[in-house]
């Protein structure tokens, strides 16, 4: 029996067609459940996570906030975990997701501390 796709998944294989991740310039792929949200920076080349960043780390989920603030701390963190490895450049892989709320607010994060898409 054939599984069915839902329709985010089948959005997130079509952008995944065209969106593709190196070494200089990884993708920055997005996971959004219903209490966190996760993303990461990833060598599509080499099949490689360099550097991953969640609502669920210590010093995010300590502080107070909504979901959508917390995804914008998550941003920033990712962000400066790149800088550390010399990663200025990205690209963008929502997943899927409606570019509104969290993701969006994850990306604001992401360009606040320095990172380009």
């Amino acid at each position: 029996m054939k599984q069915q796709l839902s329709r985010r998944e089948k959005i997130h294989l079509r952008i995944r067609k065209r969106i593709s991740g190196t070494a200089t310039r990884p993708r920055l792929s997005v996971f959004r459940s219903n209490t966190s949200i996760y993303a990461q920076l990833i060598d599509d080349t080499k099949g490689h996570t360099l550097a991953a960043a969640s609502s669920r780390d210590k010093d995010i989920a300590a502080k107070k906030g909504t979901k959508t603030e917390k995804s914008y701390l998550v941003g920033e963190a990712l962000a400066k975990k790149a800088l550390a490895l010399g990663i200025t450049q990205c690209v963008f892989d929502r997943s899927g997701y409606l570019y509104h709320g969290r993701v969006k607010a994850l990306a604001e994060g992401a360009r606040a501390a320095g990172l380009q898409f």
